[in-house]
């Protein structure tokens, strides 16, 4: 094989190397919604929603446990998934930091949900929810 032909094999090998790489990391970059109706699922009963500050909470949704953080910022009551927006870690609180953090790639938010800190892009998200009968549903897809 002369130089020229192994040079060329050489950059079309790493083509396609990279274009492998590329595939690979579509998933990270590609997040499908379900589409469907939106149901309420009880999530917590009164005794579970946070007077104040923030409250994790684990229900489940078809056989699988999720999880969500109820929040109550002065007046104002929601509720937040706790999937990081960067790569979709599953974030957590941080009492004495007053703060969620993501283990990931340090991605941080505040009480509200907003971007404080690294990577991600967009806020946390929030999820729709109602009251009834004194506890709390959470609209998820079917």
């Amino acid at each position: 094989m002369q130089r020229r032909e192994f040079l060329s094999w050489l950059l079309k090998s790493a083509g396609v190397a990279l274009g492998l790489e590329g595939l690979a990391a579509l998933p990270y970059f590609y997040h499908s919604r379900k589409e469907g109706p939106l149901r309420y699922i009880m999530a917590a009963e009164e005794g579970k929603i946070p007077r104040r500050g923030v409250r994790q909470v684990d229900f489940s949704v078809a056989g699988m446990t999720r999880k969500i953080f109820i929040v109550r910022e002065e007046k104002e009551l929601f509720v937040l998934s706790p999937t990081c927006s960067h790569l979709g870690c599953l974030v957590s609180w941080n009492y004495l930091k007053q703060e969620f953090d993501c283990p990931c790639h340090g991605g941080r938010y505040d009480i509200s949900g907003r971007v404080i800190g690294g990577p991600p892009p967009k806020p946390l998200t929030r999820l729709p929810y109602e009251i009834k009968n004194g506890s709390l549903y959470v609209g998820v897809r079917a």
